[in-house]
């Protein structure tokens, strides 16, 4: 496996009609892409409650159910909502509805078939979770070409777990070797840049009005909310609860100050150190 490999993205599809789960079928459900079909509105949005969904199809031929399905595009912001259609005349309205819940894009059946699978995958959340980071702030000193590709495939699990085994493998690297190496140069330590990037993910997730802190742990892969919110004390010295209002940017200047980086550590002893007589 590439160390620049993507993870597989979880595409979840509202499609009770036979033709266009068939459609859905054939052009998104291949690698890195899994998909998860819904035929009912209970059952598409129980999908986002169970696993870290990345886009999400909406088949808007189907009277008041496309409307309902739709409009959990505001619950979850995060999650790239695609809707597909045939483009009949009387599919007007949902296509303008789609518009008006900020979907990010609407696939036309018999003609998008080349650029589907691309557009939910690049469009999903893991897939902007990793660009939108892919060079590390200065403040975790990460500059060397170990530091950039292991942090780039932590990046690509978009927050879910990451196995230090797998990661040695896909730098080609023992695991002993790897944590060793990785917090040379100032940089935090492999596991703590693992949580990091996970924390980080989960401070976007809480934005979502469909998601408590349960909901977000869950997703993540966290064996509990209190996991997550141990996680959040140890490394940015908050609750979990307070992830929703915090930025990116606020997590990473929070990480530092409680010592992330080597340079963080050393003046955080520093402050706690009771001065000398002079």
């Amino acid at each position: 496996m590439s160390a620049h490999a993507p993870a597989t993205s979880l595409v979840v599809a509202f499609t009770p009609r036979e033709r266009t789960r068939a459609w859905v079928k054939r052009h998104v459900a291949r690698r890195p892409a899994r998909l998860s079909v819904a035929r009912t509105v209970a059952a598409f949005a129980q999908s986002f409650r169970r696993d870290l969904v990345d886009a999400a199809v909406v088949d808007l031929g189907i009277a008041g159910g496309s409307e309902d399905a739709a409009a959990l595009a505001l619950e979850y912001p995060t999650v790239a909502f695609v809707g597909v259609t045939s483009f009949r005349p009387s599919d007007s309205p949902a296509v303008a509805r789609c518009a008006e819940l900020d979907f990010a894009d609407v696939l036309v059946e018999g003609v998008d078939e080349g650029v589907a699978r691309d557009v939910l995958i690049s469009r999903g959340y893991t897939g902007r979770f990793a660009t939108t980071l892919a060079t590390p702030p200065a403040s975790l000193c990460l500059g060397s070409r170990l530091h950039l590709s292991a942090w780039r495939f932590i990046l690509a699990r978009g927050g879910r777990p990451v196995r230090t085994t797998a990661l040695a493998a896909a730098l080609g690297l023992t695991r002993e070797h790897l944590s060793r190496s990785f917090g040379t140069g100032g940089a935090p330590t492999l596991k703590r840049v693992i949580d990091l990037v996970r924390l980080l993910s989960a401070a976007e997730l809480a934005k979502n009005p469909g998601y408590d802190v349960a909901d977000v742990a869950r997703v993540l892969g966290f064996s509990s909310s209190t996991h997550l919110s141990l996680t959040a004390q140890r490394l940015i010295g908050r609750r979990a609860s307070s992830l929703a209002a915090m930025r990116g940017v606020d997590v990473l200047d929070r990480f530092t100050k409680e010592g992330g980086s080597a340079a963080g550590r050393r003046g955080s002893a520093a402050l706690r150190r009771p001065k000398g007589r002079r």
